[in-house]
């Protein structure tokens, strides 16, 4: 300590030298000692270092001054809280000398200080102290007119401290707000901008009182109405209380006010008027809401706002009578006018932006907008001002990117059912659009053009083959831009991927005629010296060589695609062998190259071996391996029948090797490429090449095709060996049960080849189950075998078969006896007549055993014929409802599944008897029919749908019923139904949310104490239904979410995130594609601060509590971080103060730290691998 205060006084001592690069470098030298940790300065070191760093932000030299200013920094946090004060009075008082020079450096020396102190939620005595102190000093500066120069420093400062400190202020609000609202009428319009900012901020923290009076204030004045002047900047106040504060109370009184003055021929007045009006679309939505229709027609009626300037001539197509005097009319007047005055841009700019507000958080009212915004912004397309023109363009982005389905809408059948929806809107809006777009795409400005190709892949992505009648308008355009010397790279990027959609999104035949002029300039992109382009340029020719030649329509395939080959080829085969190139071009060099092979390999000749070897050496390359067996599985699987001898082999050992790698998406393409290899290349494949044959367990096609080919010491026996053979051979049992089942369906692939050698494997298989001697893990696979077998294979003519079956059921181990229920059941769907009838003999007979029999019966009408179950539906009918009132839900579940699956084979019949027992008195009964429709549900259409769709609120109105465990079923089938097949609960969701919102409250009722020993616990028997109504929720956000009031949906969610842990980790943000979050982003941004008060809030474990306990609460931990990542991609979500504060706890915290990096990570690596799928 004590070198460290000599080091110190040397370099006070050297900062009066009178020169000043001595001073500099002394000042340097403290500011480094300063930034370290260790550093601690006693009391005399203290305020020897702040006088001398005080006196140094006076000195003549600028650069020591700049200096002196960043030394605040480091010093406020170690020195005491008295020498703080000391700093702060000293630059308050230097902020008002006359000097500018000296007044500039120490608000510049203010600015630094309030941004060292610590934040307001950490409760720092010091920030409370030191804020209080500048507040005093800067309302006075503020409130002195004298001088404009302190006046504006000081109004930056107190927005600065507002916006960083604004909650340790709370008691001056009233007087910070008397000292800013005068000078909203300030001469200087500079004052009143630096005003309006700081009320911004001062709103964010203030209290409902301050808050009043400041709206009180804008109300009267903007009703009196004193100067236009005035008028204006009050707008501009309320627009930016809004866009911070998102208070909507007063927007009644305020928006008829708004609209009066939008009348007022004031174009700058009209340009803050519409602004003000885009922030509380975006801020208040759910105020806002009854005014919407108001906003829309004032923003469509100043879009068209140009008085100065005649669009008729250039519209000549449909004015054609008055296009003549147009002409003459604007003549006349660019004599007298200058563009330079010419402030009505602004105002056509503001509702263009503020269409873009409305369309992006009101999707209920697509139609809507398709109706009247539509049409008006496709007319604006033609704007003159650039500027405008983009935010037109926006805006019509954001209207398409509303439009865009989710995914699980859009096989809705009963979508084209409801008349106009916003796609056949859209539809028959697209000649207009095309039109409009046609002229824009030869224009010389750039920003124009990238427009255009934005709107157009846009477009296509909404409604794929929509421009199938415009190609021959749009492709001149694109080729425009792509052979344009003056283009930037961006254009031309974005040219390329326009047309790769556009490629992709109709069928081939629609660009024949334009391959001839397509081909060249694409060609020349790969050439491309920028990686980007030719990257793209790569994608492009790719989707060409499907074009040229389409292989999966041969009846229509009448193009001459020979004249394109070589370049197609050539200047993809200079990509693919150079080593030296950016990774993407040589991924997308490997799939071109993949897809002109498969497409056009049989008119390559003598370039293809060599290609073929290419390809060899790209395999062996860890970084471009798994593009490589991507593309060698698209040309193996080829209808051209490419002759692949060359390299097969080196090719598959190398693929075999693969599987042995720890990576799942490279193993998924080689046992996709080796299937597709062994079953067209059967011939070519030699014993050497399949030493790995044991690795392909689950190959069943390969078995089949691997014992057809009849190679030598690969026959049904040799397989059948190198499959069981690890089980036989060893003692304990295989790492993975699914390998049981896996190599099962082996065999019985292997079988189902050979059908000589099958009755000899069954007998050894049931021997194998019957010796006494046998593991649990041989007999788990011969039982397993024997049902796979038998699934194909009449197995009746083995006597044994059904007692040694039902022994196993008597086995000591749970998975022997759930493989002996499978393998019943799956070898009656071989032979019914002989085994279903035992089936239902059994389970009437043996009520020991009745659970596992039931297993078997479910898999005999999962697996079976439709045609061959129909004569027992009577009786298995008859059985089932024997049972379904049984008191143990395990057998009531089975029961239940059995009924649904039951249903689906005659629905006319069965399904209203279904809904009879509704009004059964049992709700063991009650809770069984229900959950036997969830098993009527899938994702793929079925003959029940219809049927289902007319009754399913008969089963939902059991959310009523007064048994507890009925509720909970009926919600799991509800979201069951949500979740496979949303169409059938779309219409029924105006009755049904009330009740599911009901159901994630929490009912002190259903909580009761249970004494075990001498502790009490609390038991909580409303916990699982809150869960299931969770979950619902969770999944209408992915299915429904034009279907729900966002609004009133967040209110339960934030009730759910004060609920018990378990129920907290269910209230999950889900992972929202671009138009989900157009729709949910703005409520959420409304609710950030609701929804930012709980997720870490979270209970403490005891120290003495067990293990689940800590891993519960460690998952509620990552469950809310998962939240946050969610939150943190709502659009400008990181500029929220609550949202920043939030986030700098959570880094002050080292394993939250931890958890949001890596939950941050895998959300990253998750959308780059979902990219990478599609």
């Amino acid at each position: 300590m004590a070198s460290a205060s000599y080091h110190i006084s040397n370099l006070l001592e050297k900062m009066t030298s009178s020169d000043k690069d001595f001073r500099f470098m002394a000042t340097n030298d403290l500011m480094s000692e300063l930034q370290k940790d260790s550093i601690k300065l006693d009391d005399d070191s203290e305020r020897k270092v702040v006088k001398m760093i005080l006196k140094l932000l006076e000195d003549k030299n600028g650069e020591v001054q700049n200096l002196a200013v960043k030394c605040l920094g480091p010093l406020v946090s170690k020195v005491k809280e008295y020498q703080v004060e000391t700093i702060v009075d000293t630059l308050c008082t230097n902020m008002l000398a006359d000097k500018e020079q000296l007044r500039d450096i120490s608000s510049i020396g203010l600015k630094t200080v309030i941004g060292e102190l610590p934040p307001a939620s950490s409760g720092s005595a010091l920030a409370a102290s030191v804020c209080k102190k500048i507040t005093g000093r800067l309302t006075s500066a503020i409130a002195k007119q004298e001088d404009v120069s302190v006046q504006l420093e000081a109004l930056d400062i107190m927005a600065d401290m507002l916006c960083r400190q604004g909650g340790l202020l709370v008691n001056f609000h009233p007087s910070i707000l008397s000292c800013l609202l005068p000078q909203l009428t300030s001469p200087r319009l500079a004052v009143r901008k630096r005003t309006i900012i700081a009320l911004g901020h001062l709103v964010m923290s203030c209290g409902n009182l301050v808050f009043v009076d400041l709206i009180e204030h804008l109300l009267s004045e903007l009703s009196r109405n004193d100067s236009m002047s005035t008028t204006r900047t009050y707008i501009q106040c309320i627009a930016a209380i809004s866009r911070q504060a998102g208070h909507g109370s007063y927007l009644e009184k305020i928006i008829p006010l708004v609209v009066k003055f939008c009348n007022i021929d004031d174009d700058e007045l009209r340009e803050y008027c519409i602004q003000a009006f885009e922030s509380f679309v975006r801020r208040c939505p759910k105020e806002v809401y009854p005014h919407v229709g108001t906003v829309i027609s004032i923003c469509l009626k100043y879009l068209t706002y140009d008085p100065n300037y005649n669009y008729d001539d250039e519209d000549e197509d449909e004015n054609a009578m008055d296009a003549d005097g147009a002409d003459e009319d604007y003549q006349g007047s660019d004599d007298e006018y200058s563009d330079d005055d010419d402030m009505s841009w602004k105002v056509r700019r503001a509702a263009a932006k503020c269409l873009d507000a409305v369309v992006s958080t009101r999707h209920e009212m697509l139609p809507e907008f398709y109706r009247t915004v539509s049409p008006a912004l496709i007319a604006r397309f033609k704007e003159r001002e650039e500027n405008v023109k983009a935010d037109v363009f926006h805006a019509y982005l954001s209207l398409l990117k509303q439009t865009r389905p989710a995914q699980s809408w859009l096989c809705d059948p009963d979508a084209m059912e409801q008349g106009e929806t916003p796609l056949t809107m859209l539809q028959n809006q697209v000649p207009m659009i095309v039109k409009a777009l046609h002229k824009q795409m030869k224009e010389k400005s750039v920003k124009t053009r990238q427009c255009c190709f934005n709107m157009l892949t846009e477009l296509v992505n909404v409604l794929p083959g929509a421009l199938t009648q415009h190609i021959p308008v749009l492709v001149p355009g694109i080729i425009f831009s792509l052979n344009d010397k003056s283009s930037s790279s961006n254009l031309k990027i974005d040219a390329l991927s326009c047309l790769y959609v556009v490629l992709c999104n109709h069928q081939p035949q629609v660009f024949h005629p334009h391959v001839q002029a397509l081909v060249p300039p694409v060609v020349a992109c790969v050439g491309d010296p920028f990686y980007k382009i030719t990257s793209e340029a790569l994608l492009v020719s790719q989707q060409l060589v499907k074009v040229i030649r389409p292989l999966d329509q041969p009846e229509r395939d009448t193009f001459d695609a020979s004249p394109y080959i070589t370049d197609l080829f050539t200047c993809t085969i200079k990509r693919l062998k150079a080593a030296d190139i950016d990774q993407e071009v040589k991924e997308r060099a490997i799939s071109c190259m993949g897809q002109i092979i498969c497409n056009l390999g049989d008119s390559l000749g003598d370039d293809l071996p060599g290609t073929l070897h290419i390809f060899l050496e790209r395999l062996k390359n860890e970084i471009t391996r798994l593009t490589t067996v991507k593309a060698l599985t698209l040309i193996a699987g080829s209808t051209l029948k490419i002759d692949l001898r060359p390299i097969l082999d080196e090719a598959v050992p190398i693929l075999a090797s693969f599987l042995r790698k720890n990576q799942r998406a490279l193993k998924l393409s080689t046992l996709a490429a080796l299937d597709i290899l062994v079953k067209n290349y059967s011939d070519s494949v030699t014993p050497a090449m399949i030493d790995a044959g044991g690795a392909l367990s689950a190959m069943l096609e390969f078995f089949q095709a691997l014992v057809g080919t009849g190679t030598s010491s690969l026959g049904y026996m040799d397989l059948l060996r190198m499959l069981t053979g690890p089980v036989y051979a060893q003692s304990a049992a295989l790492t993975h049960k699914q390998s049981y089942y896996s190599i099962a369906k082996c065999v019985a692939a292997l079988t189902r080849a050979c059908p000589d050698e099958g009755p000899a494997v069954v007998g050894q298989f049931i021997q194998d189950v019957k010796n006494s001697r046998s593991t649990d893990s041989i007999r788990l696979l011969a039982l397993l075998s024997l049902g796979e077998v038998g699934h194909h294979v009449d197995l009746s003519g083995q006597p044994e078969l059904k007692t040694v079956i039902l022994d196993a059921f008597s086995s000591s181990s749970e998975e022997v006896k759930s493989a002996a229920s499978y393998a019943l059941g799956s070898i009656a769907v071989g032979n019914l007549p002989e085994y279903l009838p035992f089936v239902l003999g059994e389970i009437s007979g043996q009520p020991k055993r009745q659970y596992l029999l039931l297993h078997s019966l479910k898999e005999i009408i999962s697996s079976a014929s439709v045609t061959g179950l129909k004569p027992y539906v009577e009786g298995v009918w008859t059985l089932l409802l024997k049972h379904c009132e049984c008191a143990e839900e395990g057998t009531r579940n089975v029961v239940a599944e059995c009924l649904g699956k039951l249903t689906l084979i005659d629905p006319e019949t069965l399904l209203p008897r279904l809904k009879g027992y509704l009004l059964s008195g049992s709700s063991y009964a009650r809770s069984s029919v229900v959950t036997a429709v969830k098993f009527t549900i899938s994702d793929h259409p079925q003959t029940i749908d219809p049927l289902l769709k007319n009754c399913i609120g008969d089963f939902l109105k059991t959310l009523e019923d007064p048994d507890l465990n009925v509720r909970r079923v009926a919600l799991v089938t509800f979201n069951s139904a949500a979740h496979n097949k949303p169409s059938l609960i779309r219409d029924l969701l105006d009755t049904v949310l009330p009740h599911l919102y009901n159901e994630t409250k929490v009912r002190k009722e259903l909580i009761r104490e249970v004494e075990m020993g001498p502790f009490k616990h609390t038991v909580d028997d409303g916990l699982d239904i809150r869960k299931a109504a969770f979950e619902c929720m969770y999944t209408l956000l992915d299915s429904c979410l034009d279907r729900l009031d966002i609004f009133e949906f967040l209110n339960h969610v934030e009730d759910g995130l004060k609920d018990h842990y378990d129920i907290k980790g269910r209230v999950r943000v889900p992972s929202l594609s671009n138009n989900h979050l157009h729709t949910v982003c703005q409520p959420l941004s409304v609710s950030l601060s609701l929804s930012l008060s709980h997720p870490v809030s979270l209970p403490q474990v005891k120290a003495n509590s067990v293990k689940q306990e800590f891993e519960k609460q460690d998952e509620l931990k990552r469950s809310a971080m998962r939240a946050v990542v969610a939150l943190l991609t709502i659009p400008e979500a990181e500029k929220s103060p609550l949202m920043s504060e939030f986030q700098s706890q959570i880094s002050s915290n080292p394993e939250l730290a931890a958890i949001f990096e890596n939950i941050q990570r895998d959300s990253s690596s998750a959308n780059m691998e979902s990219m990478d799928t599609s």
